[in-house]
C-alpha cells in the first residue's frame, strides 16, 4: 500500500448527502475481485448517460476535475451495502482522500486498507472545503497527515483528527498484511521454538 504523507491536488465539490456504495460503483461492476479497471465505473450512473455517453454536466467528468485527487462530499459518505469495490474504484480512479462531515464505519475502515484517507471535519469547514473545491482548475488543496492539516488556495489552513494507530499505518503505508509483515522476525523466532518444543506438531 502506498504511504500518505502529504497530497497536494484538485479538490472536486460533491455536495451530495448520503451517497451509497452503489452510487459510487454500481453492482454491475461488482463481477470482478481485481482492484484495478474499476474507475471507469466510479460513480457510473452519474457519468454515463443511459446510451453511454458521457454526462458533461458531472464534476469529475468537467475538464477541471477530470484528474482530481481529493473528493469533498456531503455528510454519511459511503453508507450502504459494505462493498470493498467502493474505495477500489475511488483509488482507481485517482481519487486518494475523500472529505466529508461522517462516513458509514465500513466505508470508513475499508479506506485506511487500501490507502485512501478519509477526513472528517466540522460542517462549517466542509462549507469552505466546498466552496475552495467549486473554484475549478484553481480547487488545490493540501492534506497533510504529518501535521494534521488542510490548506486551501488560498493558504487558510483547517485542522483535522485521526485515530493514532491509523495514522501510523497510512503514513507508514500499512494495510493489515503490512502490519503482520512488521513482526515477521518474531513469527518466525515463535514458528522455530515452537518445532523444537512440539516436533509432533
Amino acid at each position: 500500500m502506498d504511504k500518505f504523507v502529504k497530497l497536494t491536488g484538485v479538490a472536486a465539490p460533491l455536495p451530495v448527502v448520503n451517497i451509497d456504495t452503489d452510487m459510487i460503483i454500481p453492482k454491475d461492476y461488482l463481477k470482478t475481485i481485481k482492484r484495478t479497471g474499476l474507475g471507469t465505473g466510479l460513480f457510473a450512473e452519474a457519468r454515463y448517460h443511459e446510451d453511454g455517453s458521457i454526462n458533461e454536466e458531472f464534476v469529475l467528468n468537467k475538464p477541471a476535475y477530470q484528474n482530481a485527487r481529493i473528493l469533498v462530499a456531503g455528510d454519511n459518505f459511503g453508507c450502504g451495502s459494505s462493498r470493498e469495490h467502493a474505495p477500489w474504484a475511488l483509488l482507481d480512479f485517482g481519487i486518494r482522500c475523500v472529505i466529508s462531515t461522517s462516513f458509514a464505519d465500513i466505508f470508513y475502515n475499508n479506506c485506511f486498507k487500501n490507502g485512501i484517507l478519509p477526513v472528517v471535519v466540522s460542517p462549517e469547514d466542509l462549507e469552505k472545503l466546498m466552496d475552495d473545491a467549486s473554484r475549478g482548475s484553481n480547487a488545490v488543496l493540501t492534506v497533510d497527515l504529518e501535521t494534521c492539516e488542510i490548506t486551501g488556495p488560498d493558504g487558510g489552513t483547517i485542522s483535522f483528527e485521526l485515530d493514532a494507530f491509523r495514522r501510523h499505518c497510512m503514513l507508514n503505508g500499512l494495510d493489515d498484511i503490512g502490519l503482520t509483515l512488521e513482526k515477521a522476525a518474531a513469527i518466525d523466532s515463535f514458528e522455530k521454538a515452537n518445532a523444537v518444543s512440539h516436533p509432533w506438531a
